[in-house]
């Protein structure tokens, strides 16, 4: 699939979207960002995320700052058009906790 057929695909209609970025080797799910339709451009073109920050109002490259990048190995939209999967090689951690996923806080039901 393009970037033209994927970006016909997802609906940006209500501005950003999840991305779910998951370990490409261990499914593991590494963190939850947001995107709009340039930053997944951005990340289709540099095989590397880039996100929307919600709470800097600016696109973020992630591993910019820190070298934990994030090389995208695939992309899935779901059946609505709202969500993506990424799939990566991590480098490093994903959170900015230094921790490998945002994910790392459990509760046992």
């Amino acid at each position: 699939m393009t970037f033209d057929e994927l970006a016909k695909s997802v609906d940006f209609s209500k501005g950003l979207i999840p991305a779910v970025v998951q370990d490409n080797e261990t499914n593991e799910v590494l963190m939850l960002a947001y995107m709009n339709e340039e930053s997944l451009k951005k990340t289709i073109e540099t095989k590397t995320t880039w996100f929307w920050s919600r709470s800097r109002q600016e696109y973020w490259n992630k591993g910019a700052t820190s070298g934990h990048f994030q090389y995208v190995k695939s992309i899935a939209v779901d059946c609505d058009g709202d969500t993506l999967v990424i799939k990566v090689e991590q480098v490093g951690a994903a959170c900015h906790t230094g921790n490998r996923t945002c994910f790392y806080r459990t509760v046992e039901v």
